[in-house]
């Protein structure tokens, strides 16, 4: 099994954020993750990512057992992410925010690095610090530092919020491109228009627990997730 998570339980006090959640991922899938505010999607990728621990359940990834394992180890074993809220180091500049990313995953190929930068058009800002960047760059930012790591498995988190339509393009196309040469990918988003253009299968939260996961055609007609997250967005 590439990942697996079995009967993830997380709670924050009282609030039960993540309810028994199970998920499997296979190889090279692209997979759009999605759910109204606060039904534990973010919540969900920190808990594979390693910034939380579970408190009940295990996650599984490339045949390790990895729900006690230190972010740093999970990035050298092939799983990176990017954040909601872009959070860069805002006195270095983009070069070396990337630079440092590779480094701490202890993947830095500097050439690729530089490539990377490039396809997400902002080369020209390489040498700028990140705290002059627009939100939208620091999203950019956000996917180079992710994408730096060369990733097994990529966990995209809101990276399309605010993004013009061009560059809404611009990044989707890179994740599929990425998608195309083996990267598997779970994609929180909520431009669910966009996502849906390009994921093989749709997961769907709701109050810390899956109520659908299955192609977008079914999943976007299912009754469940229409009354509980699309008929607000609609």
């Amino acid at each position: 099994m590439f990942f697996e998570s079995l009967d993830i339980v997380k709670r924050f006090g009282g609030v039960i954020a993540l309810n028994g959640v199970s998920i499997k991922l296979a190889k090279g899938e692209l997979v759009g993750l999605i759910g109204p505010n606060g039904s534990g999607k973010t919540t969900f990728i920190n808990v594979v990512s390693g910034v939380y621990r579970p408190d009940s359940g295990r996650i599984y990834f490339l045949g390790n057992d990895i729900t006690d394992m230190p972010v740093y180890k999970r990035c050298k074993l092939g799983i990176s992410r990017t954040f909601q809220i872009p959070q860069p180091f805002n006195s270095m500049s983009v070069w070396d925010n990337v630079v440092v990313a590779g480094e701490f995953c202890g993947s830095l190929d500097e050439r690729f690095a530089r490539e990377v930068i490039k396809d997400l058009g902002l080369h020209s800002r390489i040498h700028d610090a990140a705290d002059k960047l627009s939100l939208v760059e620091k999203r950019l930012l956000e996917l180079a530092r992710a994408l730096v790591t060369k990733p097994k498995l990529l966990l995209v988190d809101e990276i399309l919020a605010g993004l013009r339509e061009s560059e809404v393009n611009n990044v989707t196309s890179l994740i599929s491109k990425l998608n195309e040469e083996g990267v598997a990918v779970l994609w929180v988003e909520h431009r669910v228009h966009d996502l849906v253009k390009v994921v093989e299968r749709l997961i769907v939260f709701n109050f810390g627990t899956v109520i659908a996961d299955g192609t977008p055609e079914i999943v976007l007609k299912d009754r469940t997730v229409i009354d509980a997250y699309l008929g607000k967005i609609a």
